[in-house]
């Protein structure tokens, strides 16, 4: 077992003998939930904190059912305080409908800055942070609620298919953390949606992405926020090219010339104010797998120092895009986020925020086993790291204020 998950495993495996406030060391930190959510006005079974502990636990588990976390809730307080309460997860249910939106979207936000403020230097690329942008399709159930919020497709017919929402969000390559997300219906373009995500990046950021995302007037506008594109360029993109020089083989410097029409999801004063002319750097190269048919990748980018950054960087660091299909497969299948399961959107967006903290919270554990043992993120399995902590004991999911509420019952 490499020494990167020793540590990690030591971390959780400690939490089984400590209090629940001394948890709070490892993850409490990370959260701020006093300080977001507040204290309760009125004692309560399941107070803001409790229930945030709670639906945490829920989304980590294997088995997403209230009924499960109500459960080991109810065996934790047998224990504890030896008291009862009624199995019944109506109260749980609504004490998760009243943590608010904003404040765990918060609490996300808060948590996504503590986990770059802690990324070292040598795991950016030339010392420059990259962030990856990609989407993806999430389910849930059949309700009229969900299917006027995130309707079907229209290809089904009326009670054959189900709600499904689209997601198009932004990670760190350094550390896999999910830094923000955007929302849509099936039926709304994922470039559309990217435009939603551009206060995200920071002067110095790149943008790494695929052919689905590049085009003009992201270009434009993300460099006017001195933010840079990698992206796979369009294979459509055949017409209003105009060659300035070359840089190298298969390197070279273009013009991309403003078309008329102006994109639907611009004003078209905005439209008005970019120029006719665009400065962009092409590179191409050719990703051979033994076994699999020769692929051609023409890159588009804003970085048009060669010398600075040499074609194969480029090429490298595209082909570490790949990773983001990862991290959605350890978000969607390994956690089980594929498939949501409230039945009304506003809790359908709460489960959405809840696993993402809890996926950051997972990569923040690994980010700080990794600075320990001075070894790269990807020696870690994030699905390993997910199977130790539900091994675990279940204690070290629960509540920040459990052992101070437990006296009020």
């Amino acid at each position: 077992m490499p020494s990167g998950y020793r540590l990690l495993q030591n971390q959780i495996t400690r939490l089984r003998t400590k209090t629940v406030d001394e948890i709070l060391t490892l993850w409490g930190p990370w959260t701020h939930l006093t300080e977001i959510l507040g204290t309760p006005k009125r004692m309560r079974l399941f107070p803001p904190s409790q229930t945030f502990w709670l639906f945490l636990s829920q989304v980590l588990e294997a088995d997403h059912s209230c009924r499960t976390v109500v459960r080991k809730f109810l065996l934790w307080l047998t224990l504890k305080t030896g008291k009862n309460a009624s199995p019944n997860t109506a109260s749980f249910c609504k004490a998760r409908a009243r943590l608010p939106q904003k404040g765990l979207e918060l609490i996300h936000r808060r948590l996504t800055n503590e986990i770059e403020a802690q990324t070292a230097d040598d795991l950016l690329w030339r010392q420059r942070r990259v962030k990856i942008v990609d989407g993806t399709g999430l389910s849930m159930p059949d309700t009229r609620a969900n299917q006027k919020i995130y309707p079907q497709s229209k290809r089904q017919k009326p009670g054959c298919g189900f709600p499904v929402m689209k997601l198009v969000a932004a990670f760190s390559l350094a550390t896999g953390t999910i830094i923000g997300f955007v929302k849509g219906t099936l039926h709304d373009a994922e470039r559309i949606l990217f435009k939603n995500l551009w206060g995200l990046f920071e002067p110095g950021d790149v943008v790494l992405a695929d052919s689905a995302f590049c085009s003009y007037a992201d270009f434009y506008f993300l460099s006017q926020r001195r933010v840079d594109c990698v992206m796979a360029n369009h294979h459509r993109r055949t017409k209003g090219l105009e060659f300035v020089k070359s840089l190298g083989k298969e390197d070279r410097l273009l013009y991309w010339i403003k078309m008329r029409p102006c994109p639907t999801w611009l004003e078209k004063r905005q439209w008005e104010k970019v120029p006719e002319k665009l400065l962009i750097r092409e590179v191409s190269f050719s990703v051979t797998v033994r076994g699999f048919k020769t692929k051609r990748i023409t890159l588009a980018t804003t970085l048009l120092d060669q010398r600075q950054y040499p074609k194969e960087d480029l090429a490298q660091l595209y082909r570490r895009r790949w990773i983001a299909e990862l991290y959605l497969r350890d978000i969607k299948i390994t956690m089980g986020m594929d498939i949501l399961r409230c039945k009304t959107p506003d809790m359908v967006h709460k489960e959405l925020i809840m696993y993402i903290i809890a996926y950051n919270l997972i990569r923040a554990l690994l980010l700080q086993s990794c600075i320990i043992m001075q070894v790269q993120m990807d020696r870690l399995s994030f699905k390993g790291a997910l199977a130790i902590l539900r091994q675990a004991n279940s204690s070290m999911l629960l509540l920040t204020q459990l052992p101070h509420s437990a006296d009020r019952f």
